[in-house]
């Protein structure tokens, strides 16, 4: 065999895992854009939102304390409850001062000072509910519409309604998932392309942005970029694409020796994409690029709010780069059952700046006029209290609220009862939730359908009723 073929197929053993398994995440992507199923798409009337924002909040928000003002409740503080399956508890009012904000007088409470100053921007829905007070399938039910199977998700039916405006991105990405990424990313019995990709934001470890070749293209700390694999840790790009150039020759001679060979076509291009990908992902998720003042604004550099304001941050790049969906959420410290007054501060606080941030910057960008910021956990929390500093969890009654993208700001829709137990007005299952954002994405919910198993599915299920009430 001639020497320098065996020196070349000698440095194709050399490849990683990092680039197959990129290639491979790419392929669907690849072929759905050459199938067309990826492309930009028509939506079903003139849309309000081009993309969608969503900040998860998993664990139950205590609504009471947060974004539901309650005067009753604050007046029964400490008093025995006589309702339903309150009975024989303790009521316990909100711990934290409400005051009414913005030129609407819109009541929150001071544990989002920050957030607080974006009162008219925000469109709050206290009469949500779901339909089980268990986290798990709560969650698989905010983000899929269904409390027993996986479905595919929100952000996958967008993807499918919609397309995407970038071949170099995923259109649909979800920061830091945690345990239930296969779940929130799904794509299930939807074409593979349109699941989303599952991508890590690092925390800054080292105490502020590092420098050099290594730092930019990480963008925090010098730690690898939040997709595994993105980078080849033994071959330059150069020298990559030196690798690459040899197995698309041989790619295309299978081509041309065989009648028809789709398979190898799509590996051809899937690999061509990832190669790309190497270079656009870790660019956009680079934040040495942001001045001092846009990470400030977003509270990275300060430990309690860093964290969570490199997504968030890192979520306006994917927007501004054409990406469609970008979901990223914030997990510890929303499930207080006993510590309260010491927690819900903590976890509010962690994200209240980077969430101002977010929106402050979508505002000086003119990009929240065509975002659509979502913020909701999965439910609520009781207004009685077991032991006087924690609620329980509550599937009856929460709030949820959205911002931008054609949704009245400074405006509140909906309520629970007069403590808060249960929705009562402008009641919004989570059904009437994702209808409402389909058709701000210019959606229709009944229409957005996909056959499987012999009959067409839709995220709404056979229900959903768009809260054109909220509508701007």
């Amino acid at each position: 065999m001639n020497p320098s073929l065996l020196s070349r197929r000698d440095a194709l053993r050399q490849t990683t895992t990092s680039f197959v398994w990129l290639a491979f995440s790419a392929l669907a992507q690849r072929e759905a854009f050459a199938a067309g199923s990826l492309t930009p798409k028509p939506a079903h009337f003139p849309a309000r939102a081009k993309r969608v924002i969503m900040l998860v909040m998993p664990g139950g928000p205590s609504h009471m304390d947060t974004f539901d003002y309650k005067p009753q409740l604050i007046k029964d503080h400490m008093k025995e409850a006589s309702v339903g399956r309150m009975s024989g508890s303790k009521l316990l009012g909100p711990q934290w001062e409400f005051r009414q904000r913005g030129q609407n007088g819109l009541w929150t409470s001071d544990l989002f000072p920050n957030i607080a100053k974006h009162a008219d921007d925000l469109c709050l829905l206290r009469g949500m509910h779901t339909d089980i007070p268990d986290h798990d399938r709560a969650q698989l039910q905010l983000h899929t519409g269904n409390i027993q199977f996986p479905r595919p998700s929100l952000g996958a039916w967008s993807l499918y309604g919609l397309g995407t405006e970038s071949e170099n991105l995923p259109g649909f990405v979800w920061m830091n998932a945690g345990k239930n990424a296969r779940n929130i990313t799904s794509n299930h019995f939807l074409p593979a392309p349109f699941r989303g990709t599952a991508i890590n934001v690092p925390k800054n470890e080292g105490g502020g942005e590092s420098s050099g070749r290594k730092g930019r293209r990480a963008g925090m700390s010098g730690k690898p970029n939040g997709i595994s694999n993105i980078r080849n840790p033994r071959l330059s790009p150069e020298l990559q694409r030196h690798q690459l150039d040899f197995v698309q020759a041989l790619n295309r001679d299978k081509v041309d020796r065989a009648i028809k060979q789709p398979g190898v076509d799509g590996v051809i291009e899937s690999y061509e994409l990832a190669f790309r990908l190497q270079s656009h992902l870790p660019d956009v998720m680079d934040l040495s690029k942001e001045s001092d003042r846009t990470k400030s604004m977003y509270g990275i550099g300060t430990s309690e709010t860093d964290e969570f304001g490199r997504k968030c941050l890192v979520a306006r790049r994917f927007a501004e780069a054409g990406v469609r969906f970008i979901a990223l959420g914030h997990s510890p410290g929303w499930d207080s059952h006993g510590n309260l007054r010491e927690q819900l501060p903590k976890t509010c606080a962690a994200t209240d700046k980077p969430i101002a941030g977010l929106l402050q910057d979508l505002k000086q960008r003119d990009m929240l006029k065509d975002t659509l910021v979502l913020w909701s956990g999965e439910f609520g929390r009781t207004p009685h209290s077991k032991n006087g500093n924690g609620r329980d969890h509550n599937a009856k009654g929460f709030t949820s609220w959205m911002a931008g993208a054609g949704v009245k700001g400074g405006f509140s829709y909906g309520g629970t009862d007069e403590h808060g137990l249960e929705a009562v007005e402008g009641k919004m299952h989570i059904h009437d939730w994702h209808a409402t954002i389909l058709h701000l994405l210019g959606l229709d919910h009944e229409k957005l359908t996909y056959r499987y198993a012999g009959r067409d599915f839709r995220l709404t299920d056979v229900k959903g009723q768009v809260a054109k009430a909220i509508l701007a």
